[in-house]
């Protein structure tokens, strides 16, 4: 069984759809894109191209993505070690970088991007 198989796999689809509906309104999305991005990357095994928002904050050139419920996630599998490249929908445009995934705590991972 996959994690989207799951019940929680469901509902995190389902949030994740909404939230980037929401990043596309006129009314929301200047808001939610200053705390909410879509993260687009290659998979290191797959090599297929992947779309996923999630929560960052940005300092200059640096964004940091904090992974809550690590575990139970793949995306920032794919940037362990020397990490890899990675595409951020920030306010602006699309910015690439590269993105290192360090875990910081159980079942918590820092995914930090060098623009």
């Amino acid at each position: 069984m996959s994690f989207q198989d799951t019940a929680f796999g469901r509902y995190v689809g389902v949030v994740n759809r909404s939230m980037d509906r929401m990043r596309g309104s006129r009314l929301f999305g200047p808001l939610i894109g200053r705390y909410i991005t879509v993260v687009s990357y290659t998979g290191r095994r797959s090599g297929r191209t992947f779309s996923t928002p999630v929560g960052y904050k940005r300092t200059g050139d640096v964004v940091t993505i904090k992974v809550m419920v690590a575990d139970a996630k793949n995306w920032w599998r794919n940037f362990t070690g020397d990490g890899g490249p990675l595409t951020l929908d920030l306010p602006g445009g699309p910015v690439t970088g590269q993105a290192v995934a360090k875990r910081v705590g159980k079942n918590r991972v820092n995914v930090t991007v060098a623009l």
